[in-house]
C-alpha cells in the first residue's frame, strides 16, 4: 500500500483528501503546519508528500527545501497562490510537481499516479542510508542531516559517528572504538574516545535532553537504536 502524508493547515481540506485517498487505497497521514509535518516527512518513509504552501511555523518552501536536503520523495505543492513566481519557488525548492487550489480531486489523483509511475518511491538505498531519531547519515555522500540541516563534521568525528549508527544498541567498550575508528596497529590511548565523543556530542545534541550516545559506566558507549 502506497504511503501519502498531507502536510496542510486547512483542516476541511486534509479530512476531504484523506477520505477521497483512502477510498483510492492510500495509507495516508497529516500534519497541520511546517514543522510537524517536516519532522515526519524525514522521520518517516513516504511514496509521495502533497505539501501546502502557506504553513503556520515554516511556509512550505522551506519544508520541500529541507526535505530535499535529506531525501528524494515525490513532493507535490498545493496552493491557493499560483503566480508564476509562486510556481517557480515551488518548483526550485524541490517540488515534483504543482496544483493550485482549488482543484478536482480527479486531477490530482492523476497527478499523484502519473508522479508514482515517473519517480522511483525509495529512493534511498537501505543499507547506505542510517537513521537515528532526528540524524540521517548519508553513506555514499558522507552527510550527517539533522532536522534538515548538514553537521559539519571532521573526518575523524564522520567515522566514529558511523561506527555507532552501524552498531545501534550494541554497547562498545572504549578498546573496541579504538580498534574501529583508529586502527588496532595505532598507539593512540583509549582516553582519545573519550574526548572525540565529547566533540561529536557537542556537534549532534544542540536541542537534546538525551544524548544520541550514551555512557555505560565501567564498560563504554551505546547509541540506542
Amino acid at each position: 500500500m502506497k504511503r501519502i502524508l498531507i502536510i496542510e493547515d486547512e483542516k476541511n481540506i486534509t479530512r476531504f483528501l484523506e477520505l477521497e485517498l483512502k477510498y483510492e487505497g492510500y495509507e495516508v497521514d497529516s500534519a497541520e503546519n511546517g514543522r510537524f509535518g517536516l519532522e515526519k516527512a524525514i522521520s518517516e518513509e513516504w511514496d509521495c508528500i502533497l505539501l501546502d504552501l502557506m504553513l503556520p511555523e515554516l511556509n512550505g518552501v522551506e519544508v520541500c527545501r529541507r526535505i530535499r536536503a535529506v531525501k528524494s520523495t515525490p513532493i507535490i505543492m498545493i496552493t491557493a497562490r499560483d503566480s508564476v513566481m509562486d510556481r517557480v519557488s515551488g518548483l526550485d525548492s524541490g517540488a515534483d510537481d504543482y496544483i493550485a487550489k482549488p482543484f478536482a480531486i480527479e486531477e490530482l489523483l492523476a497527478r499523484i499516479r502519473s508522479l508514482l509511475r515517473r519517480v522511483g518511491t525509495k529512493d534511498e538505498v537501505k543499507d547506505e542510508v542510517l537513521n537515528n531519531r532526528q540524524l540521517t547519515l548519508k553513506i555514499k555522500a558522507r552527510q550527517v542531516i539533522k532536522n534538515g540541516e548538514l553537521i559539519d563534521l571532521t573526518k575523524r568525528e564522520y567515522d566514529l559517528l558511523l561506527m555507532f549508527m552501524s552498531n545501534q544498541n550494541i554497547v562498545l567498550s572504549r578498546e573496541a572504538i579504538l580498534n574501529k575508528v583508529w586502527g588496532y596497529e595505532t598507539e593512540v590511548e583509549t582516553n582519545v574516545v573519550d574526548v572525540y565523543i565529547r566533540y561529536l556530542r557537542n556537534k549532534i545534541d544542540i536541542g537534546e535532553t538525551e544524548s544520541y550516545i550514551q555512557t555505560i559506566r565501567g564498560t563504554g558507549y551505546v547509541m540506542r537504536g
